[in-house]
């Protein structure tokens, strides 16, 4: 019984954060009309949702639409779109746009398919949410090109604008901010592997530590934090 508590009650905390660090950096967005700062929001928003989604499953069980919402915002989605919010912030608008074009109808052929796959819940593990429920072929092959995409522009972002501040001493926000967000947005991947190998909680706790470093790298990003050094300010 305890077990069944701790899997509903620690995604239900990193929920609750989760979506109080989304309104707080979309309303940073609606001040500021940032694009990074708006897909950053909607990253946290898909976040929270994956969260709420594990939490409904470890409190009242199997349902359906539950699986196919965790599936999409916390599977698939969240890292692509965390990661399309560093794009902003340092690649060109041309480029930055046409990456987004592709990501958003990617997301929608993404999400008709979630939403008409068969479903088997019996094929999960050890009575946790997982893909394996997804008996169609060629939804979960989807997953990987989603997470891959996030991946490479979040790491990607930090390692350039680490460059960038070792270069020209300038933006280190930018650094520590993109660093913050791209381990937090990688804990929970980290945790879930460590629960593959029989360590309890470590995926929930990897995503509760992951929204706070993600929210902490919002603010140096959009240097809601200083550093307490100079830092020249570039338009993104």
């Amino acid at each position: 019984m305890a077990n069944a508590f701790a899997s509903a009650l620690l995604p239900a905390l990193s929920s609750t954060i989760s979506f109080i660090f989304a309104f707080f950096v979309l309303r940073r967005w609606r001040y500021g009309r940032r694009l990074y700062t708006l897909f950053w929001g909607i990253g946290m928003l898909f976040y929270a949702i994956g969260g709420a989604m594990e939490a409904l499953y470890g409190f009242f069980g199997w349902h359906p639409l539950v699986f196919r919402l965790w599936y999409l915002f916390g599977a698939i989605l969240v890292a692509a779109w965390l990661g399309q919010g560093t794009v902003f912030l340092l690649v060109r608008k041309g480029w930055a746009y046409w990456l987004f074009y592709i990501l958003l109808a990617a997301s929608i052929f993404a999400t008709y398919r979630v939403f008409v796959a068969e479903l088997d819940p019996t094929q999960m593990i050890a009575g946790e949410l997982s893909g394996h429920a997804i008996v169609t072929p060629g939804v979960r092959i989807l997953t990987p090109f989603f997470n891959l995409y996030g991946v490479i522009t979040l790491v990607g972002g930090a390692i350039y604008s680490a460059w960038i501040f070792w270069r020209k001493r300038v933006l280190l926000h930018r650094v520590v901010g993109n660093v913050l967000i791209a381990a937090g947005a990688l804990m929970p991947a980290f945790g879930g592997a460590f629960q593959r190998f029989g360590v309890p909680y470590t995926l929930y706790l990897g995503e509760l530590f992951g929204a706070i470093l993600m929210f902490i790298g919002f603010m140096y990003a959009t240097q809601m934090i200083t550093m307490g050094i100079p830092a020249t300010r570039q338009p993104a």
